[in-house]
């Protein structure tokens, strides 16, 4: 794995300044410690960074075609790069290294913007071409892998493997996207194509830049690919019979590596699949597995762990995280660069940290719950929907609504009788319900917490246009389909994938993502929604799948998630951190917020009067940012 950066002057063709790329490019040498390099010409300057995987002793970027003329630097892996190798010296491309990212050079020499259909893998990457005086800047189709870019007043274009790189540049305006605030504390993290400066941007998965110096440029992204759920389902014996063949191709074509390679095993269903897979498929020796286990018993899934460790007599190690580790929080808000909220980013960087040790590659089980439809909130938003069909919207509204207003938010009871959330969504239509069930805090919260001037500025935004601006291209009638496809959209990307890629680059680790192969997602959007939800099971015919391999209990137990004890934290040794954060100068003089709001979600949470731990986090984390990126 590797980071890449980058300036192109739009408007001229001045030198780029050396020292300035380097010390962006430098910032970002977590993602690759092995190698740097560097290219520049009047107004064009290539950075990178180097994690050595395949090709080690070559391959070295930026990395150009026979005559000089087209240059690439690359981050990700291209997994089917021996067949395009093959094909593209068919078609008269002279190859003079052994890796995957030559390939991409000759394919966009022979196929120019269409060369991303070819490419089966996870990357970003940036072409330059001297001929066309055309920049091409690319993601994956999942958006496994990250990219951003800022065009500057002066008219230079930015991009990085990282918001850090670009922040980095002396004339970078860190002038806030006030919408991203709303989406934050809506969702955990900012959506794509935001960030949470107003001028910098994400590519979106699945989209290419394209911009050429010799005509009038604008900074347009165009989509290449897309999660396409119209096409026709499939039988339940094709279901039966292909599931397990093809995610075992898909795994299959990530084993290639010239290091140390292994996979995360947390005793999830998931995570558990990929281990037995790689088991059956590499029997000459062991894999290399690794957990983390919790000292809490109520978040330790180890034991989990070691029994599928048993089975397939993996090499397997756990690191063992104490329940008072909440060191990393000021290390997670230069990580990520901007706000986000996911404290589960804690766990995941020590399993990353651990993994490291002994591996320079690993595979995860990310996306089996999006794909196969997994969340619990999945089911609540099927049982929702059968009420929405039943009561009329002009009846619905009305009750709903008012029951969601006067409802109490019960956090200590059986879930059960927490009703608020619930009643809150049933008022809606699908698409608004849904953001409700998902959201850290619900839009009347939000309202509360929110400065009158930070709700100007915002000029009536709520962040429900995210996802319906999705849905309106979800191209399905599907009610679980459609919130399948928001949120491999939003979740996936934003939080899990985002998660996993800093945590694990921050240790120099390479994370591959077989669930995520999109040839697998085109397949598994075919899935039955009956198939994967079937009566109160999610991931049904996996699971079913997988019953040959895996004990009934890893597949069939109650899902536990990759949490850590916050609640009981801001309530003990957390309490002073929290406070300080909470009541700092920093955060009172931003004019974002509601100080007696905020007070009133402290005081109810160290009361135990409420749960407000996610909420408290989250704001935590955005103090964090703005104390360390803003300097505030």
């Amino acid at each position: 794995m590797c980071g890449i950066a980058g300036i192109l002057q739009l408007n001229n063709s001045n030198q780029v300044n050396q020292n300035v790329l380097k010390t962006m490019n430098t910032l970002q040498s977590h993602r690759g410690p092995d190698d740097d390099g560097y290219h520049f010409e009047p107004g064009v300057g290539l950075a990178h960074r180097r994690l050595s995987i395949i090709d080690i002793a070559g391959s070295h970027q930026p990395l150009f075609n026979e005559t000089g003329e087209v240059a690439v630097v690359f981050n990700g892996e291209i997994y089917n790069f021996a067949e395009l190798t093959t094909e593209l010296k068919a078609r008269g491309h002279i190859f003079s290294t052994h890796g995957d990212t030559e390939t991409i050079v000759h394919a966009w020499e022979e196929w120019g913007v269409d060369c991303v259909q070819h490419f089966r893998g996870m990357f970003a990457f940036a072409i330059w071409d001297r001929t066309k005086q055309q920049l091409f800047l690319a993601r994956d189709r999942m958006g496994i892998k990250p990219l951003f870019y800022s065009l500057l007043p002066s008219g230079e274009l930015l991009f990085g493997s990282e918001l850090k790189v670009l922040t980095a540049h002396p004339d970078f305006d860190k002038s806030l996207y006030y919408h991203g605030i709303e989406d934050y504390f809506t969702f955990g993290y900012i959506p794509e194509p935001h960030t949470i400066y107003a001028n910098a941007f994400k590519v979106n998965p699945g989209h290419y830049l394209l911009l050429d110096k010799t005509k009038a440029t604008t900074l347009q992204q165009t989509q290449y690919w897309d999660i396409d759920f119209s096409q026709a389902v499939l039988t339940e014996q094709q279901v039966k019979s292909e599931l397990l063949e093809r995610l075992k191709e898909a795994v299959d074509i990530r084993l290639i590596a010239e290091v140390p390679l292994g996979a995360f095993l947390s005793g999830g269903v998931d995570s558990s699949a990929i281990v037995a897979l790689m088991a059956q498929l590499q029997q000459d020796k062991a894999v290399n597995t690794c957990s983390i286990g919790f000292d809490d018993k109520q978040f330790d899934e180890s034991d989990y762990a070691n029994q599928v460790a048993n089975q397939y007599q993996t090499n397997h190690r756990t690191g063992m995280v104490d329940r008072n580790d909440f060191s990393l929080i000021d290390k997670l808000a230069a990580l990520y660069d901007e706000p986000y909220a996911d404290s589960s980013a804690m766990p995941t960087y020590r399993v990353c940290e651990l993994a490291r040790k002994h591996v320079t590659v690993a595979l995860s089980g990310d996306g089996g719950d999006e794909l196969f439809g997994g969340y619990r909130r999945y089911r609540y938003q099927l049982h929702e929907e059968k009420m929405r069909g039943i009561m009329p919207q002009a009846i619905r509204q009305p009750l709903f609504g008012t029951l969601g207003k006067v409802y109490p938010k019960l956090d200590w009871a059986p879930r059960f009788v927490r009703a608020k959330t619930t009643f809150q969504s049933l008022a809606m239509n699908a698409v608004s319900g849904y953001c409700n069930t998902v959201s850290i805090m619900r839009s009347d919260a939000r309202a509360a917490l929110f400065s009158p001037q930070l709700k100007q500025k915002l000029g009536g935004y709520q962040s429900v246009e995210v996802f319906k601006r999705h849905a309106a291209k979800a191209n399905t009638d599907d009610p679980l389909k459609l919130v399948q496809y928001l949120d491999m959209k939003t979740y996936l990307v934003g939080d899990i994938l985002t998660k996993v890629d800093r945590a694990s680059m921050a240790h120099s680790l390479e994370v591959r993502v077989p669930l995520l192969d999109h040839k697998y997602v085109e397949w598994a959007s075919r899935v039955p929604s009956s198939m994967n939800i079937s009566g109160n099971e999610g991931k049904a015919a996996f699971k079913q799948a997988l019953q040959p391999h895996l004990p009934h209990d890893i597949l069939y137990r109650k899902k536990m998630g990759f949490a850590i004890p916050l609640a009981s934290w801001f309530r003990g040794p957390l309490k002073q951190t929290l406070q300080q954060a909470l009541n700092s100068e920093a955060l009172a003089d931003s004019g974002l917020f509601n100080q007696n709001y905020i007070q009133q979600l402290y005081q109810q949470h160290i009361s135990g009067k409420r749960d407000h731990s996610s909420a408290l986090w989250t704001l935590l984390m955005f103090s964090q940012f703005y104390r360390q990126q803003l300097g505030q």
